[in-house]
């Protein structure tokens, strides 16, 4: 596995030199985009809006429409917005895991120390144990200003990139109608979670939609007529409320006898 970034952590006036690694992969199936006249690939090419010709990488540069006006940055350009960012992942705060809301959740890396921070790395992740919290941080990755939590699983600290508050729209925009809620209803739909409460295991839940399209991808190849599945519609006999939840708390019970 090929890093993606090298640096350090940056943990008070200790430096921790560290390699990041994505610590996730798509499980979707990799499907190829097709002319539909003789199953030819599809090929992207990157052309010029005015004159319709195709532009080579090396004469593609980025640029900031500023009062109609473009500004063009060349590399050395995003080096200075914040080299001093570059190559350090640079704690800032540590608060507890609870405090942050899901929604700001990004991207996963796993953080590997370098031989010479062997060391500080283990003392930086039990402490986070210890005290049960997580380290809030800054980094530049692809010319970009990221913000991240640091926090353990197991032996590893994971980073976690996380979204910037600006980033989050504004629910004002949207509606949601104000409803009053029966007090046995409540009762029921507590029931009903209770019910279905358990311990927490990521392993049981698979991607079975890439299970079955690659099924149905083997069949077609081979010929075989593929049916087309029902939706199954659950108990639906009345829209009260109350009457679906009772259905919803007899099924599980029906389902174990």
């Amino acid at each position: 596995m090929r890093p993606l970034w090298t640096g350090a952590i940056g943990f008070g006036l200790v430096n921790i030199p560290v390699k990041l690694y994505s610590a996730t992969e798509g499980s979707e199936l990799n499907l190829d985009m097709l002319d539909k006249k003789d199953l030819s690939n599809i090929r992207y090419m990157r052309v010029n809006e005015k004159t319709g010709k195709e532009v080579k990488w090396e004469n593609i540069v980025k640029g900031y429409m500023l009062q109609n006006k473009y500004v063009v940055l060349e590399k050395k350009d995003f080096e200075k917005a914040g080299a001093e960012k570059t190559k350090s992942i640079d704690i800032s705060d540590f608060v507890s895991l609870n405090e942050v809301d899901s929604i700001y959740y990004e991207t996963p890396y796993y953080l590997v120390p370098e031989k010479s921070g062997v060391r500080a790395y283990a003392l930086l992740r039990e402490a986070l144990k210890k005290t049960g919290k997580a380290g809030i941080a800054s980094f530049v990755m692809r010319s970009k200003e990221a913000l991240a939590i640091l926090r353990t699983s197991g032996e590893m600290i994971i980073l976690n990139k996380i979204r910037f508050h600006q980033e989050i729209r504004d629910t004002k925009e949207l509606n949601v109608p104000k409803t009053a809620i029966k007090p046995a209803e409540m009762k029921m739909a507590v029931s009903l979670i209770n019910q279905l409460t358990g311990k927490f295991d990521i392993s049981k839940y698979k991607d079975t939609y890439t299970e079955q399209l690659l099924k149905l991808i083997k069949a077609k190849s081979k010929g075989t007529k593929i049916a087309e599945p029902q939706m199954k519609v659950v108990h639906n006999k009345t829209k009260d409320l109350m009457s679906q939840l009772k259905a919803s708390l007899g099924t599980k019970s029906k389902k174990a006898s």
